[in-house]
């Protein structure tokens, strides 16, 4: 079995993918002209995409995690960085391959982060299973060669399906392949970004990647974040009005009607179709 993931884009899902065979078709596998899936062109991962789920001798299974899920967990108060992240859905594949009653033998794995703590704690969780983690491993064994494959033809076909769940009518879906470097992803980022909000949910916004695009941002401080002795104390900070990026306030007496009408309410709010809740 191997598995390999994407974790450099900055838009849509990140998506692990395993495939599994049996120690007989090793061989034969390595014949299948598998590589390391971001050295082939689109064309070319399609076709060896499509061949290895024509082929009865091999299996695949993928974990798409949504931009969603990936931003909270890593902008939580007790953080889950990407590495952790990344090795619980490469346990996940391999629990769900055992649970399908396949009996794995040996797991090659592309690393993340240091490639002997990584084994280390595969082997701690799967103790009957021979782990291989390596760097490039997507180069150096087929197996992962093919897993890359299944995760970034995935990972692809799913950006371009991907449902908005914004719905204002001027947002655009030409965002690229998500990658920093794409000059229509860094466009799509620079056109929908809000100084206050940030991006549309399609979009990883805890990437340290994205801070380049905020520059001009608003700085928001949080109470639970700061101790009791800073409540209340700007530290010299000049106090920004909401009022100056598209969100207003109204007076209390006037706050249920102005709800009500939707009249006042910042453009973030009314595409997400979100509501004030006055009651839990």
């Amino acid at each position: 079995m191997g598995e390999s993931g994407f974790r450099l884009l900055l838009a849509g899902p990140m998506v692990y993918g395993c495939l599994y065979c049996a120690r007989s078709y090793e061989q034969t596998l390595s014949t299948l002209n598998f590589a390391d899936s971001k050295t082939l062109k689109e064309e070319k991962r399609e076709e060896l995409f499509e061949s290895l789920k024509a082929d009865e001798s091999i299996r695949w299974a993928v974990d798409v995690i949504d931009p969603r899920e990936l931003s909270a967990k890593m902008l939580r108060k007790h953080k889950i960085n990407l590495n952790e992240i990344s090795h619980d859905s490469a346990s996940g594949l391999v629990k769900r391959v055992l649970n399908m009653g396949v009996l794995l033998a040996e797991v090659y794995v592309d690393t993340v982060g240091d490639p002997e703590k990584y084994r280390v704690k595969l082997s701690e969780r799967f103790p009957s299973i021979k782990f291989v983690v390596a760097k490039k491993a997507d180069s150096l064994y087929p197996v992962v060669s093919g897993a890359g494959i299944v995760a970034k033809v995935t990972r692809d076909r799913s950006l371009r399906e991907w449902v908005l769940d914004e719905t204002y009518e001027d947002i655009g879906r030409k965002f690229g392949s998500g990658y920093p470097g794409d000059p229509d992803t860094k466009a799509w980022l620079e056109q929908h970004k809000h100084r206050v909000f940030g991006f549309p949910t399609l979009v990883r916004f805890s990437w340290a990647t994205c801070n380049s695009y905020f520059k001009d941002g608003v700085e928001v401080l949080w109470e639970a974040d700061r101790d009791e002795d800073d409540i209340g104390n700007s530290n010299g900070r000049r106090q920004l009005k909401l009022s100056n990026f598209g969100v207003t306030t109204s007076k209390k007496k006037k706050e249920e009607e102005v709800e009500s009408s939707g009249k006042g309410r910042c453009k973030f709010f009314e595409t997400r179709q979100l509501e004030q809740l006055a009651d839990f």
